[in-house]
């Protein structure tokens, strides 16, 4: 019986290494800026405008320590070849840090090419969202080391799914079918064997149609079309809706999952005349992806005339932090404080176009006091906000020493 090669996994978090990774790090990323106006009670009003921050924002555990471990990583094997499966976070700041280390970059599913290209003595970085598991097979087999940064509450999704395939489950997985975590995820859901089964559902319309065929059944292959490229490849809704688990893309909005459990839930009890055994869920929303929710929710119970959000623009928890404010005021999700072009103008990132547009806001232009809000998800760090903050208060004539002064 052949063996699945495992990847060869190194430790760089070693005492010699770590001190220069934090130095360097902080150069590359801290702000005390933000430090201090975030130890003030997040609120800085300098002239006409107040800025406040959000409580919870930016580089989260697990963000930090994939960073820490690439720069580490950088370290201990220089004068190798190093390489990242794709971007280490969803922001392109850390990323270009990344490949100004001379980090170079292989595509998160590798060709064949870049797979045959690799050597023993080259260093694969897998990043925080993790990699299928076919992925790390191929890089494994190549013999090149690995330097695993994948989340530890990505693990934990992945250890709820593999249960899901030992109870003959299948995994109902809440989250972007496209997105890293997910391909990572459901690789998992097919279990040591290959045989489990998934389903990959967004929206709560999604989650409908899941809980009409789990009750009514319907058209088999009208179900498999419009979840095209989310299904395992032996799914069939008719055998493999009877006994399900649902997990989650650990940076979904957290009460969205929690209404996709409610309702595929009721949805079984309703087809099971009252027993709820074909159902299981575990709560699998990452814990920094909920404080930086909930400290959204928290600060727009504050009159604020409009927000900025930071980030990536594929970056999953930073939009639904965009979601949440759109609905409570004006929001602009922007890259970084080149966004803010003028007073008049703000570049952004247009969810339901899904491209980066220009718009105007008289709340900046106008001559009266402003307030603003500032947050950022997960993957943000503060040296981008502080950019931001300084280019707003600039926009209106008030220098970074004025700004400095202020938060003393």
């Amino acid at each position: 019986m052949s063996v699945t090669a495992k990847p060869r996994r190194i430790n760089v978090r070693t005492p010699e290494v770590m001190p220069l990774v934090q130095a360097q790090v902080e150069t590359h990323y801290r702000s005390s800026i933000v430090e201090r106006i975030r130890s003030s009670g997040g609120t800085l009003t300098v002239g006409n405008i107040t800025l406040k921050l959000a409580r919870q924002f930016g580089f989260c555990y697990g963000v930090e320590r994939a960073i820490d471990l690439a720069y580490a990583a950088r370290k201990v094997f220089a004068g190798r070849n190093l390489y990242l499966l794709g971007e280490i976070i969803h922001n392109p700041e850390v990323n270009r840090q990344l490949r100004e280390m001379d980090i170079r970059v292989l595509h998160s599913r590798p060709s064949d090419e870049e797979i045959a290209a690799l050597t023993a003595d080259d260093v694969v970085i897998v990043p925080a969202f993790g990699a299928e598991t076919a992925v790390m097979e191929r890089i494994a087999a190549s013999g090149c080391a690995t330097v695993d940064t994948t989340c530890g509450d990505v693990m934990s999704v992945w250890r709820r799914v593999r249960k899901y395939v030992s109870a003959g489950r299948t995994s109902i997985i809440h989250g972007k079918a496209s997105h890293e975590e997910t391909r990572a995820t459901a690789s998992r859901a097919l279990g040591e064997s290959g045989g489990g089964i998934y389903l990959v559902i967004l929206t709560l319309a999604d989650c409908d149609a899941v809980c009409e065929y789990i009750r009514h059944g319907g058209d088999c292959a009208a179900f498999l079309e419009r979840f095209r490229g989310g299904f395992s490849d032996n799914f069939d809704p008719d055998l493999h809706l009877q006994r399900i688990g649902v997990a989650n893309q650990t940076t979904m909005l957290k009460g969205e999952t929690e209404e996709i459990q409610r309702r595929l839930q009721q949805a079984v009890r309703d087809r099971d005349g009252g027993d709820t055994g074909g159902f299981a869920a575990f709560d699998t929303i990452c814990g920094a992806t909920q404080e930086r929710q909930d400290a959204l929710f928290e600060m727009l119970k504050s009159p604020m005339d409009l927000m900025l959000v930071v980030g990536g623009y594929n970056s999953s928890n930073t939009t639904h932090l965009v979601e949440i404010a759109g609905e409570q005021l004006p929001t602009f999700f922007i890259r970084d404080a080149k966004c803010l072009t003028a007073l008049e103008q703000i570049v952004h990132f247009d969810l339901s176009q899904r491209e980066e547009r220009a718009s105007y806001t008289d709340k900046l232009a106008g001559s009266g006091p402003v307030t603003i809000g500032i947050t950022a998800g997960a993957s943000c760090p503060n040296n981008l906000i502080e950019e931001t903050i300084l280019r707003l208060f600039a926009l209106r004539g008030i220098s970074s020493d004025q700004v400095m002064a202020a938060v003393g």
